[in-house]
């Protein structure tokens, strides 16, 4: 057989091969396609439709009631003059201000002190987990705010000193302060990730620091913070998205009206008030688009300036 013949054969029997491999290919995309058939489903009807029906539901003026009608920009410019929109905007930036930072440092200091080797890290682990599980829960929320009212839990401690404490809720002073002190509380889930990122830092670079002479100061900000920044940015910027929607905590607490004072008005518990209270789901919608514009304008910023700040050894 001359070799013209024999590869001519090989042609024809890696052509049959490729048709085979390319239905068999066909029926795994098929089978793929079904299993993926109903999140595709509820991606376009739950998420993407409704989504889309808020955006157009924001240029008209639309009560629930009667069909929408179309006002343009009428909801948008509406926000420039809105004093109870504004003020709920400054009670969400000192609650994210605040309150992520705080967490932040709490979750990183706990994940520290895990990482020594502590006997029976597996149960602490679980117990400083669980208020992440609680804590965006009414039950939570209604527990905090029995704990903190005027005859709560706190203010008896205090009686007990001979100290008259004040109404932590009913004040707004201190109101918009213990839903904060709440935030704080479920640091689980970052400290979890803080812990997982401890845990992958060689101990070589410890090792040679010590025989440098470094203090343990030196190590945290020379070593671990620069190793640990990718985990830090990560949990940065998913603490931020999840407190700008915070809400459950401010309703509960506040009675869902945002007292005393509008001091616990977060812009979500004004949007529900605008659009589940006065029905008046055009602007709502548009406070909706808004908060969106909002946390992608911060999570911009965070990417931005992360290559700054952020190391990564590749």
């Amino acid at each position: 057989m001359s070799a013209i013949s024999e590869l001519s054969t090989l042609s024809r029997r890696k052509g049959k091969a490729t048709a085979e491999e390319k239905k068999a290919n066909g029926r795994d995309n098929k089978a793929a396609y079904i299993f993926l058939l109903p999140w595709l489903v509820g991606l376009v009807a739950i998420t993407i439709g409704p989504m889309l029906m808020s955006l157009y539901l924001s240029f008209t003026d639309y009560n629930l009631l009667q069909p929408p009608e179309w006002t343009g920009l009428d909801n948008f410019t509406r926000m420039l003059t809105d004093a109870r929109l504004h003020n709920s905007l400054g009670v969400t930036f000192t609650y994210v201000f605040i309150g992520v930072p705080l967490q932040l440092a709490v979750a990183l200091l706990i994940a520290l002190v895990l990482d020594k080797g502590l006997r029976g890290l597996p149960f602490y682990r679980s117990v400083f987990y669980l208020p992440s599980l609680l804590g965006g829960s009414v039950a939570v929320a209604i527990l905090w705010k029995q704990i903190f009212g005027t005859t709560g839990l706190v203010n008896q401690v205090l009686a007990m000193f001979g100290i008259q404490g004040p109404g932590w809720i009913s004040d707004p002073s201190t109101a918009l302060g213990s839903i904060i002190l709440l935030h704080v509380w479920t640091f689980g889930a970052p400290m979890i990730i803080f812990l997982a990122g401890l845990r992958q830092i060689p101990h070589m670079y410890y090792e040679a620091a010590r025989v440098d002479g470094a203090t343990t100061l030196q190590q945290f900000w020379r070593i671990t913070m620069p190793m640990l920044s990718p985990i830090i940015f990560f949990n940065l910027v998913l603490q931020i998205i999840g407190s700008f929607q915070s809400f459950t905590q401010a309703f509960i607490v506040s009675g869902g009206n945002g007292g005393p004072s509008d001091s616990t008005m977060f812009f979500t518990l004004y949007l529900y008030q605008k659009g589940f209270g006065q029905f008046d789901m055009g602007y709502a919608s548009a406070m909706a688009w808004f908060l969106l514009v909002i946390i992608g304008v911060f999570t911009a910023i965070n990417f931005i300036a992360s290559k700054y700040w952020v190391f990564y050894d590749d």
